[in-house]
C-alpha cells in the first residue's frame, strides 16, 4: 500500500488527523516518508537551498562561526553542529572557509543532526575528511562543551497546526476523506482561547514543534554557552495566512495529491521561535537574509570571486542577486541568532 492508501484506511477507521500529524507522516513515515526514502535536492531535484545556489553562503557562515567562536574566548573544544544538513554542502563550505583559522578546526567536534538515512549517506560521501558524528535530535549532542549550531531551512520542515475562523469561533483544519474517499481538508471544532480577532475564513498557523526546538536549543546554549544561527523563510511579525505547500520538481503541487512523494513545508514562525528562546533564558534577534549576508560582506566576497574568475562574473552576479535581492531570497528569508552571553557578529544591534 502507498502512504496515501494507508492514510485513507487509517482515517476511515479512526477519523481525521490534524495538519501537523499529516506533515509528519508525509515527511518521516519510515516506509514511504519523503525524507526517509526519497529526498531530492538541487537543480535536478524538488527544491534548491541557499548553499546549493552559491559557495558564498556557506563560506560567510563559516567565517561567522569562526568570529563567534573567538567571541566565546576561542574554547579548545566545542560542538560544531548543523541541524538538517541536507546533502552536506553547507557544512562542507563552512569547514573549508574555517581553514583560515586552524585552531577553530582543531577545536571543533562536528556533529550533524539528521534522522534521514538517505541524507546521512550523502553527507558521509561529501564529508569524508571531516569525520562527523550523527545525532537524531538535539538531545543526543554532547553537553559538556560550548555549542555552535547552524540550521538552514529546518524550521519550515517542522509540522504546523492550522486553525480557521468561523462565524462562531475557531476550528482546526484537519485532513479527512471526501464523499469519494479521497483525502480532503476539513474543519474540526476546537477550543482556541487565545485566537486573534479575525474575519471569517482567516487561517492562522501554530507550530509547537518549532517552539519546542527553539526552547530546547536555547536551554542548551544557556547551560553550555554558545550561539546558533537559524536561516529560513517565514514571517518576522505575527500574522495570518495558510503557508502549507508541497514542492515536486521545483513546482507547487497539491499537498494531498501524493503524500510522501513531495517536500511538504510551512513558513517559519520567527516571532514564536524567538519568544520561546527568550523564555528559556537566551538572547535572540532577527535580520533578513539580505541584511545578514550584507553585514558579513557578501558583496565584497562576490567582487573578489569575479576578479578571480572573470569568466563566471555574470553567474556570480546572478547568485548574489538570488541570495540578497528583496524580490528573491533577501526579504522572505530571515536569519535568527540565539545565544548566551555576548551577541554574535551581525546581531550586535539587532536584539
Amino acid at each position: 500500500m502507498s502512504l496515501k492508501e494507508r492514510l485513507q484506511a487509517e482515517i476511515a477507521a479512526a477519523g481525521p488527523i490534524d495538519v501537523a500529524a499529516f506533515m509528519t507522516r508525509c515527511l518521516h513515515d519510515p516506509e514511504h516518508g519523503y525524507y526517509a526514502t526519497r529526498p531530492a535536492l538541487g537543480a535536478r531535484g524538488d527544491f534548491i537551498t541557499a548553499p546549493l545556489i552559491s559557495q558564498m553562503f556557506g563560506e560567510l557562515i563559516g567565517l561567522w562561526l569562526v568570529e563567534t567562536w573567538r567571541g566565546l574566548g576561542a574554547p579548545r573544544r566545542f560542538v560544531l553542529t548543523e541541524a538538517g544538513p541536507g546533502d552536506g554542502t553547507l557544512i562542507a563550505d563552512v569547514l573549508r572557509a574555517a581553514r583560515l583559522e586552524p585552531a577553530f578546526g582543531s577545536a571543533a567536534q562536528p556533529w550533524l543532526i539528521e534522522p534521514s538515512a538517505p541524507l546521512r549517506d550523502l553527507q558521509a560521501k561529501r564529508l569524508t575528511d571531516a569525520t562527523p558524528r550523527w545525532a537524531a535530535s538535539l538531545a543526543e549532542l554532547p553537553d559538556d562543551a560550548p555549542l555552535l549550531l547552524v540550521a538552514n531551512e529546518l524550521l519550515d520542515c517542522l509540522p504546523v497546526r492550522q486553525f480557521q475562523r468561523r462565524s462562531h469561533g475557531w476550528a482546526e483544519r484537519v485532513v479527512g476523506l471526501d464523499d469519494q474517499g479521497e483525502l480532503a481538508f476539513g474543519l474540526a471544532p476546537v477550543a482556541l482561547a487565545d485566537g486573534p480577532d479575525a474575519a471569517v475564513g482567516t487561517v492562522i498557523e501554530r507550530s509547537p514543534a518549532q517552539e519546542a526546538f527553539a526552547a530546547e536549543l536555547a536551554g542548551r546554549l544557556v547551560a553550555q554557552g554558545g550561539a546558533a544561527l537559524i536561516v529560513d523563510y517565514g514571517r518576522a511579525e505575527p500574522g495570518p495566512g495558510d503557508t502549507l505547500q508541497a514542492l515536486a520538481g521545483h513546482k507547487k503541487v497539491c499537498p494531498l495529491m501524493s503524500p510522501g512523494e513531495a517536500d511538504l513545508t510551512a513558513h517559519a514562525d520567527f516571532p514564536a521561535v524567538l519568544a520561546a528562546a527568550r523564555a528559556a533564558g537566551a538572547s535572540a534577534a532577527l535580520l533578513t537574509q539580505g541584511a545578514f549576508l550584507g553585514r558579513l560582506g557578501i558583496e565584497a566576497r562576490a567582487a573578489a570571486l569575479q576578479r578571480a574568475r572573470p569568466d563566471r562574473a555574470q553567474v556570480i552576479a546572478r547568485q548574489l542577486e538570488r541570495l540578497i535581492a528583496p524580490d528573491q531570497m533577501g526579504e522572505l528569508f530571515k536569519a535568527a541568532a540565539i545565544w548566551s552571553g555576548t551577541a554574535p557578529p551581525a546581531f550586535e544591534d539587532a536584539a
